[in-house]
């Protein structure tokens, strides 16, 4: 499974990669800023016992038989998001086009480590605790004494939250 990545991240880390293109002559049938209209369409289940409204947007992932969901409001405001689940230590980070996310098992050299945004620096940067190295977006090392070091990616999938819920009933919900 691929990271989710937005269109323009998607194009600059898959240069050769094609996308569907719609029919020219029925362009006047798309909306550019469809998502707001498809969040107030009604859904065929619905799981009112959650915090979580039907159409939120979650980002989840299953390690070991436990799967988490992870809302995006969540996501945007603390990035990146240091967890355990089935007792990995994992970190998500939104990229820097603030829709892209990516998971990772946060661990360098067999070490657990903590990760933090470089704040101070113009390119989106994580730095970690461990050996102090700075990490791109793509979870490898680029600067520091892990250089050329890539974290283990996790596969995660970003989703309506009734959706995940549906085929995820045994899921938790991420809470700082």
């Amino acid at each position: 499974m691929k990271p989710v990545a937005g269109g323009s991240l998607w194009k600059t880390e898959s240069p050769a990669g094609q996308v569907l293109v719609p029919v020219s002559s029925d362009l006047k049938n798309y909306e550019s800023n469809w998502e707001p209209k498809v969040s107030k369409l009604p859904v065929v289940i619905s799981f009112k016992e959650s915090s979580l409204a039907d159409r939120d947007v979650v980002v989840g992932l299953e390690i070991r038989n436990t799967s988490r969901a992870y809302p995006m409001t969540a996501m945007s405001a603390e990035s990146p998001i240091e967890d355990r689940v089935a007792g990995i230590p994992i970190l998500l980070a939104v990229g820097p086009d603030g829709k892209s996310v990516r998971g990772f098992v946060r661990q360098v050299n067999g070490s657990e480590t903590d990760f933090f945004r470089k704040s101070e620096s113009r390119e989106w940067t994580l730095m970690d605790s461990y050996t102090g190295s700075d990490w791109n977006f793509q979870g490898c090392s680029i600067r520091g004494a892990a250089v050329g070091i890539c974290l283990e990616r996790i596969a995660i999938l970003k989703d309506y939250w009734f959706d995940w819920r549906n085929y995820h009933p045994t899921t938790s919900v991420y809470r700082h």
